[in-house]
């Protein structure tokens, strides 16, 4: 195969797989993350949560199956490998969640939409991409690193199941995937979610795409000659890397983070179509368009900082059980309760009219 594809290719296939998964059930599985939130706090209604959780769950058992059999080396995973900052994680954890209920969507809620044809969703997927580099690589990339330093420090893995094999001896896997099936059981054990098998089903699905990236990712760094990084997905810097391919293909390559937005938009179309909800949708509102641009320009400085979105850190990261994970999960949560409360209040973005 790599002599076929070649290694980057090969993760971009990978990727595209997984994301098409991922497009699929935010369309027809209605898996979002804003909206599961919104569901919470204003329908009580917690079932769209408890997709969330057996998504973590599922992925934390697969993930950690992957290290028992050694089909995963997690160790060069920036969630676990970097020095955790509990202040980095809190403060870009709320910039995310505030700006995307801000915005109407996180990045993935984003490529979810506009595969359905929504265009004011390119906005969001624009500015996120965008403003994420600016804090990555940017000018705002030495205000950054100044404000939260993060070192690599693979000596000690940023990882409570790696941490309580420290002092416990218990193999790190097998704590893992104790946790994750615990988890899982606790998604079940309200009744109302049990019967609604779809969800259940697309909640295990996304678990296993995030999954799927590991694996496939590790195959190819294990296997391949080009030296590719252990990656799964998520949705901020990714958009902004493929934003840069698509300006610069005839000199640069694919990689996961292109195949897997690529994959997104594929299965959201795809599952829109299948529905019959695919249309064409602008925005009207100049200051609807103003605030969604807002929102972004936050979502995407927010999620470098917490190393990582709402599907990195809050499925991708908890899969590995990153210290991050939960600390920048309840800070999305948050960021995104106070942002929705404003808006139903009346927080107006009309400045500059």
């Amino acid at each position: 195969m790599f002599e076929f594809l070649g290694d980057a290719n090969t993760v971009a296939l990978i990727g595209l797989v997984g994301g098409m998964v991922l497009g699929l059930a935010a369309r027809i599985g209605r898996f979002c993350t804003l909206g599961a939130i919104e569901d919470y706090v204003y329908a009580n209604d917690d079932r769209r949560l408890r997709m969330w959780v057996v998504a973590i769950g599922v992925a934390m058992i697969g993930s950690h199956t992957g290290i028992a059999l050694g089909w995963l080396d997690p160790l060069g995973s920036p969630y676990i490998a970097q020095t955790w900052s509990p202040i980095g994680s809190i403060v870009g954890g709320l910039m995310f969640g505030y700006g995307m209920a801000i915005s109407g969507n996180c990045g993935y809620g984003a490529l979810a939409r506009l595969g359905g044809g929504d265009l004011r969703a390119f906005v969001i997927v624009l500015m996120l991409g965008l403003s994420a580099y600016v804090a990555m690589s940017g000018p705002l990339a030495y205000l950054r690193v100044w404000v939260f330093p993060v070192e690599m420090d693979l000596s000690e893995p940023q990882s409570v199941s790696f941490l309580a094999e420290r002092l416990t001896s218990i193999p790190a896997w097998l704590i893992g995937i104790v946790i994750g099936t615990a988890l899982v059981l606790i998604a079940l054990a309200n009744k109302r979610f049990r019967n609604a098998p779809s969800q259940i089903l697309w909640g295990a699905a996304v678990g296993l795409a995030i999954v799927s990236g590991w694996l496939g990712t590790n195959w190819v760094a294990t296997h391949g000659f080009e030296g590719e990084t252990v990656q799964t997905h998520t949705f901020a810097a990714p958009l902004g890397d493929t934003i840069f391919y698509l300006m610069t293909a005839s000199g640069t390559t694919l990689s996961f983070a292109v195949g897997s937005v690529a994959g997104v938009l594929i299965g959201a179309f795809l599952g829109s179509w299948s529905k019959g909800h695919f249309r064409w949708e602008a925005c009207e509102d100049p200051r609807e368009l103003k605030r969604q641009m807002l929102g972004a320009a936050i979502m995407g400085p927010g999620a470098i900082i917490a190393v990582g979105c709402s599907v990195g850190q809050g499925i991708s990261a908890f899969s590995l059980l990153a210290y991050s994970a939960p600390v920048v999960f309840v800070s999305i949560f948050a960021g995104a309760a106070l942002g929705l409360r404003q808006l139903v209040s009346g927080l107006s973005f009309a400045i500059g009219r």
